[in-house]
């Protein structure tokens, strides 16, 4: 960890790290350029092969898709007290996603002109669910939930199978619970790739969605355009703003429950109390030393966890703002008059007993959250993401006959005269 103080002479220097752009390596891009080139270009065979070189399963298209036998199996292996704890964060999630789905509208302008939106959801969409160290059972939730809530006909789910060929129980049990239609034993930046040019084995999607590593990430940044894509999440961030306050104890924890995650993941405290903040410095000490996942987490505290002293509380939400953290979390005695001042935040969790592994499992908004700084320009993920919008205009001669005047004006100004007599012709 990293002890930074507002009275450090290089200070300013020090936070510089608060800048930051989530932009992929120079190996990191090329790498995925190659992945996406050879799945353009072979399909199927650089699929499998592809997965058998990153240490996935020997996958033929035979055996590339969850079946129904498997998915079944599955079900039946896991325990009552799993899938009800999945069901329970199912529906949150669902009451959640239904509360704000867009609904069509219409009426009618200054001229008469009926004019409306109507919003319709994708046909056929991708979601990446992270498989690897840690099957991301809540993801499955958190993403094919708001699919299927919009109405996703093709919920088409990619996930890294093990070396066996199998995925996670628990995993499939809450895919096909949250509405995929279609699961594949595949990962890494040749999924995506999949989802996006399509091969014999998985046809191709409208919109990729899900979070990954930062080869799956820079692989949705390159197929942007051919497909649409969501958000591109990287790596898990928490900022905590907290004052004297916040129990240390409950603070380390929020911490280290994000560098849990590891892979340069980023961890910040600021604060304007000193002792709170060498409290919790030894809470995280006492803590990570139980913690099953230690390695993880000493990587990302050695590499990427900040202890910032500020001056005043109100420094800590200019660093916040700074920082765009994809998870901030409140403890102060002004959570909401803090709260209302974070504009670049994906999830704001306030008060002490709002830890974000909340908002992770079962609150109700999706995880999918925007990393990197990417929180000053994106959303996280939200249910109207799922839905396509059209814009639909009708005229009557009356409304036409009141909009001429503006028609040709603007068809005079840029010299479109085309455009103008378009409307002009209507109305002889």
């Amino acid at each position: 960890m990293r002890t930074l103080r507002y009275t450090d002479p290089d200070f300013a220097q020090a936070i510089l790290f608060l800048d930051r752009h989530a932009e992929p390596g120079e190996e990191v891009h090329a790498t995925v350029h190659e992945i996406v080139r050879r799945i353009r270009a072979e399909g199927d065979a650089a699929l499998f092969a592809l997965t058998r070189k990153f240490g996935g399963a020997d996958l033929t298209s035979a055996n590339v898709r969850v079946s129904a036998g498997e998915i079944a199996a599955a079900v039946a292996r896991v325990s009552q007290t799993t899938q009800d704890a999945i069901a329970a964060a199912h529906a949150n999630v669902r009451d959640f996603a239904e509360k704000s789905r867009r609904n069509d509208w219409s009426g009618r302008n200054a001229q008469g002109v009926e004019v409306g939106e109507r919003f319709d959801p994708f046909q056929r969409v991708g979601i990446y669910v992270p498989g690897g160290t840690a099957p991301l059972v809540s993801t499955a939730v958190m993403t094919c939930t708001l699919a299927a809530v919009a109405g996703v006909p093709e919920i088409v789910v990619t996930t890294p199978a093990g070396p066996d060929g199998t995925v996670n129980d628990a995993l499939l049990f809450a895919l096909q619970y949250a509405g995929a239609t279609e699961i594949y034993k595949v990962g890494g930046a040749q999924a995506i790739a999949a989802l996006a040019f399509g091969t014999a084995s998985i046809r191709p999607v409208a919109k990729i969605y899900g979070p990954g590593n930062a080869y799956v990430v820079e692989a949705k940044r390159q197929v942007f355009g051919r497909v649409a894509v969501d958000l591109l999440p990287g790596p898990s961030e928490i900022f905590v703003i907290a004052d004297e306050t916040a129990n240390p104890a409950w603070v380390a924890s929020d911490l280290l429950a994000q560098a849990e995650h590891g892979h340069n993941s980023m961890v910040v405290l600021a604060t304007d109390s000193a002792a709170l903040l060498g409290a919790v410095e030894r809470e995280v000490a006492a803590q990570s030393a139980k913690l099953a996942r230690a390695v993880h987490i000493q990587e990302v505290l050695q590499t990427s966890t900040y202890l910032v002293l500020v001056e005043r509380i109100q420094d800590a939400v200019t660093l916040c703002n700074r920082f765009a953290p994809e998870h901030a979390s409140v403890v102060t005695k002004k959570d909401d008059e803090i709260a209302a001042q974070l504009r670049t935040t994906g999830a704001i969790f306030l008060g002490a007993y709002s830890p974000v592994v909340g908002g992770d499992f079962v609150a109700g908004p999706s995880h999918e959250l925007p990393t990197g700084g990417a929180g000053k320009s994106f959303p996280g993920l939200t249910v109207d993401q799922f839905q396509r919008r059209t814009s639909l205009v009708r005229f009557d001669a009356g409304a036409l006959r009141a909009s001429l005047p503006i028609i040709q004006t603007f068809s005079a100004i840029e010299g479109l005269d085309a455009h103008g007599r378009s409307a002009e012709i209507r109305l002889e």
